[in-house]
């Protein structure tokens, strides 16, 4: 059995959802295919001491402020979860939950989303399925020979687990500072990086990311001189239990070592350090494996995109993956802007092929 809708979205995250406000705004039928059994996207993973780099009046979805926190300035990950699950609600969207999506194909003037439930026929396709499920370990030498615990960021949860160990994180951005910071108080922490940790001022938080990543963008567009955006300010917001952990001299970064042994890390200069546990804060790859029978795939595994849609596919849209999908568009704040760029781009073709 096949279903029909004029749009397609992939994923029911933040992207997803915005993606669905627009669309609904607009007047697109639209349906939501989420792999998730309960809202609220990658969020309701992450681990609990999470907070957000933005107060939450400058961390909302299209057409909703997210409330404050009682007692945080920058909201944790649990409150999140509540208000994307309330944003959906709220507007009534079509989701479908615990949809895995296998394939997205070309089929005459449509394309064919198929699924573990069924498939789907639509006019347009917008694919926001982001990044959590394709962590990335770099191939460090003596990685497989290492005989403690490994995981990745999207599987670490707190730091009782950890508690009296020797615990080494590798990563110095945001995630990599935040994990470090949480254990710092209750293990033998060796915190490493590429390069020294680079802070951004104190009173800096996302609302200033977000600026500087759309500044940079409208910079290249123009064909003015790289502003450097985010990078141009630093990697770490210093959220309050960041800064209190480097102010009490809890977070003194090591450069990365260059391979692992089976009891621990060595250095180039012959120094060690055990470790019980290793934990890879080192980021992730889009999510795309469903994009594949489209044939779409450029360099680093990003598909060629123009603002949110595939060069190669007028049909798909990408939203939600990175500054190639919109300047800071992986982020609350910054998926607003490509949401209603898709949607009104997806709107007009629409409109145009009736």
């Amino acid at each position: 059995m096949t279903d029909h809708s004029d749009v397609v979205v992939i994923g029911g995250g933040q992207s997803g959802l915005a993606a669905a406000y627009h669309l609904r705004r607009l007047g697109v039928d639209c349906v939501v295919l989420d792999e998730q059994a309960t809202p609220g996207g990658a969020w309701q993973h992450t681990w609990d001491s999470l907070r957000l780099f933005s107060p939450a009046a400058f961390s909302s979805l299209p057409g909703r402020l997210m409330p404050p926190q009682p007692g945080e300035t920058y909201p944790d990950a649990a409150h999140v979860v509540s208000y994307l699950a309330d944003y959906e609600k709220r507007y009534a969207f079509a989701v479908r939950r615990g949809v895995r999506v296998e394939g997205v194909h070309r089929d005459g003037p449509h394309l064919r989303v198929e699924t573990d439930s069924g498939a789907w026929r639509a006019r347009a396709v917008i694919s926001a399925t982001g990044s959590w499920t394709r962590p990335f370990l770099p191939a460090v030498p003596g990685r497989p020979d290492y005989a403690g615990r490994q995981l990745h960021t999207v599987r670490y949860r707190g730091p009782a687990e950890f508690a009296g160990q020797h615990v080494v994180v590798v990563g110095g951005g945001n995630s990599g500072a935040q994990i470090a910071a949480d254990l710092a108080y209750d293990t033998e922490l060796t915190w490493v990086t590429q390069r020294p940790p680079r802070y951004l001022a104190d009173d800096i938080d996302g609302r200033a990311l977000f600026d500087a990543a759309t500044a940079r963008r409208r910079a290249l567009d123009e064909g003015r001189t790289d502003t450097g955006g985010v990078a141009s300010l630093g990697d770490i917001v210093a959220v309050p239990p960041v800064r209190e952990a480097r102010d009490a001299g809890l977070l003194t970064a090591r450069p990365m070592f260059t391979r692992l042994t089976r009891r621990g890390a060595e250095w180039a200069d012959g120094t060690t350090a055990e470790a019980d546990a290793v934990i890879w804060c080192t980021g992730f790859r889009p999510a795309l494996s469903h994009l594949a029978p489209l044939g779409l795939r450029g360099p680093r595994g990003h598909i060629p995109t123009t603002g949110t849609r595939a060069v190669g596919e007028p049909r798909l849209h990408l939203l939600g993956y990175g500054d190639w999908t919109g300047p800071a568009s992986a982020t609350l704040i910054g998926v607003g802007r490509p949401a209603r760029e898709a949607a009104r781009a997806i709107a007009a073709d629409l409109q145009a092929g009736a």
